[in-house]
């Protein structure tokens, strides 16, 4: 520790902390607009100025490091005429438009001139023009506002990881600008409408919409991944206007990805439905609540539950702890343990299905090794850890099928295919085994390290983690997707407990975790399962079964042999046409609920706004038809009361039921790679507009190697076929993905009928 003085006052300070840092730390405010304490340091502003003893010039408080015995002023009339300055300058361009700024009334440059701004300009030349720039659908640009902070160009840089802005030109023709002037397509690239400072870039779907003190600020969750992001949703006239994060250092630090941003858009969509619905000759009638309620009672009630399994109860991941619990007990009541919510999954061990550690926890790890994940899509903001970590410590090691995770340091990048993944593991195993001894029970597993032969890639990995004080392993949630999920998941463990790592699976939903801890489906059955034995009714909650099923062909093969389908659901498409009546819910800005997200942090949260119409939120739905089915056990009057419930069932989570390891199938043929995109995740991001105006990706990616061995040319059309359906698509070279593969995005209209199968067959078209 050293002494400095600052305005006066003695501190103990650490040495290398600069001026800036250690007056926020003290409460002391310093101007700025280049800094940012998530961000490298500028210094191009010049507005954090300061007298500092026995320096002849005013030193930057942002890039200058504190020194024994240091005195710095921040009050001082030398301070501040020389910030007075700085402002004077910065404002000789800015255009005076405050009036109509989407940034007038929280705008840094607007406060600070208030405070060092002159009341009137010395300026009297030809002010500066820049021409706007088209930077994507997300954000709007007003350039002649800029100040040149470079905020946005460090923050896709480092944060956002490609440098998609940059700054060209010199002195008073120096501009922001996109590179061959292409859109800013990261999945965080709103974090820079917050970044900037004056109003250069604004949220293009907000834009003139509200202004900033119309608005009601309302904290909740964000509910399109496990990391479980802190949010503030902005209400006026009850409709939510914008989605800005709300700072928790341990979950999401200050930011949020894109897909939580402007989700918002999708939440009054055409789709919404505003009453239940019943099917009449094909046809859509709408109906009161009571109806629909007797409705659902009188075809429940006719089935002979006596005889177990009689009806099928499926929910999406991203449905509430209060909701799973009120569908578990529900279950109970009607006699059926057919209950899941694990949609996409193949493999279904349900031990160790969250992160392993904390969130913030991870880049304390050593030595990392990822398998079967694009970060980049199914977790941005945990990406930006990892690849802040990879580029530190440069202890990084990833094992994928589509390389995603461009200007990173990695140790070692295999991209292989799904189907190889157990293959390198198992190499890692063996390495592990021969450098420490460690014992096998598994005899399947001790036969299938007979025939393998480490590489130089798996020697090396093994080689890098066996080195390393603390190190960590952590499976994709794709890994549950397909055929060897099982087989991956228990040989990646054997790797964690012989070298002593932590081991972790990264979730991909809002609520995995939590309806996995909530053990909603004690007895391990399948969605599959339950879709392919005959049922009297199912009752689907929460998910489109066209793009959220892995197997659209199976479920609607399911709901066509029951006599009754209840869907309860905030939308209505096409995909709903097997259901008798659908129920309106809400979706999470108009329910209050809690998720736990991937590190089991228990998150609760409180509606935003009313009801859309007469949809109800979902507890409520589960709690009133439960008591017109006449169940006992749900008088509950508040989600807290569920809430409280459903936490006491939580401690009757039954531990490990993995399965043993059985030999893999030897593949031959294209295998398929479901590339689900951070923006298709679930049915409120889908249907929010301005997520997908960015890229056509109506498209199969194909590697350039395999598509000459498949005598196929880069645009040509082809035909794409599974064991569910077959599209005619455009094919697209991408060197990204592995050989012997065809990439697709999932989840789309032109690719969602395919399903996940892990093979298919191409054929020009």
């Amino acid at each position: 520790m050293i002494k400095i003085k600052i305005d006066g006052k003695t501190l103990e300070v650490k040495p290398k902390t600069s001026i800036i840092e250690v007056a926020d730390k003290v409460g002391i405010d310093i101007p700025r607009f280049c800094y940012h304490k998530k961000l490298s340091v500028a210094a191009n502003c010049r507005m954090c100025l300061v007298e500092v003893k026995n320096f002849a010039k005013p030193l930057p408080a942002c890039a200058t490091q504190v020194m024994e015995g240091m005195e710095i002023s921040t009050k001082s009339k030398f301070t501040k005429d020389t910030q007075k300055s700085v402002m004077e300058f910065l404002l000789i361009n800015h255009p005076l438009d405050c009036p109509i700024c989407d940034q007038g009334g929280e705008c840094d440059l607007q406060d600070t001139a208030v405070a060092y701004g002159a009341s009137k300009t010395r300026y009297t030349e030809e002010k500066r023009v820049v021409f706007d720039k088209n930077i994507g659908p997300l954000i709007s640009t007003d350039l002649t506002r800029c100040i040149q902070c470079t905020r946005c160009v460090r923050f896709l840089k480092e944060v956002g990881g490609m440098a998609e802005l940059g700054l060209i030109g010199r002195g008073e023709h120096a501009e922001i600008s996109a590179y061959v002037d292409k859109s800013v397509e990261s999945e965080l690239s709103g974090n820079i409408i917050d970044l900037c400072p004056v109003g250069a870039l604004t949220s293009k779907p907000f834009r003139y919409s509200a202004r900033s003190w119309e608005l009601a600020r309302r904290s909740t969750i964000a509910c399109h991944d496990s990391l479980g992001s802190n949010i503030e949703a902005h209400v006026k006239d009850n409709v939510v206007k914008r989605v800005i994060p709300k700072e928790n250092e341990s979950i999401n630090e200050c930011w949020i990805s894109d897909r939580d941003r402007f989700s918002y858009e999708g939440l009054n969509h055409k789709d919404r439905i505003n009453l239940p619905l019943k099917r009449e000759k094909n046809q859509w009638k709408e109906i009161d609540w009571e109806e629909a309620y007797e409705l659902i009672e009188k075809n429940i009630t006719d089935i002979d539950i006596k005889k177990s399994n009689k009806i099928g109860i499926i929910c999406s991941p991203q449905s509430t702890l209060e909701e799973g619990f009120l569908l578990k007990k529900i279950a109970k009541e009607l006699n059926t343990s057919h209950i899941d919510y694990r949609l996409l999954e193949k493999s279904f061990s349900e031990n160790n299905n969250w992160l392993g550690c904390k969130i913030d926890e991870i880049e304390s790890h050593d030595a990392i090794l990822v398998v079967g994940s694009n970060l980049k899509h199914d977790q941005p903001l945990l990406a930006h850890r990892f690849r802040r970590y990879a580029n530190k410590k440069k202890n990084f090691s990833i094992i994928t099928s589509y390389d995603d995770f461009h200007s990173t340091h990695c140790l070692e990048k295999i991209i292989v295919n799904p189907s190889a993944y157990i293959n390198y593991l198992l190499m890692i195993l063996k390495q592990v085994q021969l450098s420490t001894k460690y014992k096998i029970n598994s005899q399947e597993i001790k036969n299938a390290l007979k025939i393998v032969k480490p590489s130089n890639e798996a020697k090396k990995i093994t080689q890098n983690l066996l080195s390393s004080k603390s190190r960590a392993i952590f499976l994709g949630h794709q890994i549950l997707h397909l055929d060897d999920g099982d087989n991956i998941k228990l040989i990646a463990m054997h790797i964690a407990q012989a070298i002593e790592a932590t081991f972790g699976l990264i979730p991909g939903y809002a609520n995995s975790v939590g309806l996995n801890e909530l053990n909603l489906n004690s007895d391990n059955i399948s969605t599959d399962k339950i879709l392919s034995q005959k049922k009297e009714a199912h009752i689907m909650m929460n998910f489109d079964p066209s793009y959220d099923y892995h197997s659209p062909k199976k479920i609607n093969a399911a709901l066509k042999n029951a006599k009754f389908n209840l869907a309860i659901s905030p939308y209505i498409s096409d995909s709903f046409k097997g259901f008798d009546v659908v129920l309106p819910m809400t979706p999470f800005t108009e329910t209050s609920g809690t998720y736990i997200n991937m590190e089991k942090r228990i998150q609760s949260f409180s509606a935003v706004t009313p009801p859309f119409g007469q949809s109800r939120p979902g507890w409520k739905i589960l709690r009133v038809l439960a008591n017109f089915l006449q169940l006992e056990g749900f008088l509950y009057d508040s989600s807290e009361e569920v809430k409280a419930d459903a936490m006491i069932e939580l401690d009757k989570k039954n531990e490990d039921n993995l399965k043993v390891f059985k030999p893999s199938k030897i593949r031959s043929g294209l295998e398929i790679l479901n590339i689900i995109k951070a923006n298709d995740s679930d049915m409120i991001v889908r249907r929010a507009a301005s997520l997908h105006k960015n890229k056509d990706q109506s498209c199969c990616l194909i590697n350039p190697t395999t598509m000459l061995k498949e005598g196929l040319i880069d645009g040509q059309k082809i035909r794409i076929s599974s064991s569910e359906a077959e599209v005619l698509i455009n094919v697209k070279a991408d060197e990204n993905v592995c050989l012997d593969a065809v990439a697709i995005f999932g989840k789309k209209d032109e690719t969602a009928f395919l399903g996940m199968d892990n093979k298919v067959k191409i054929k020009k078209a």
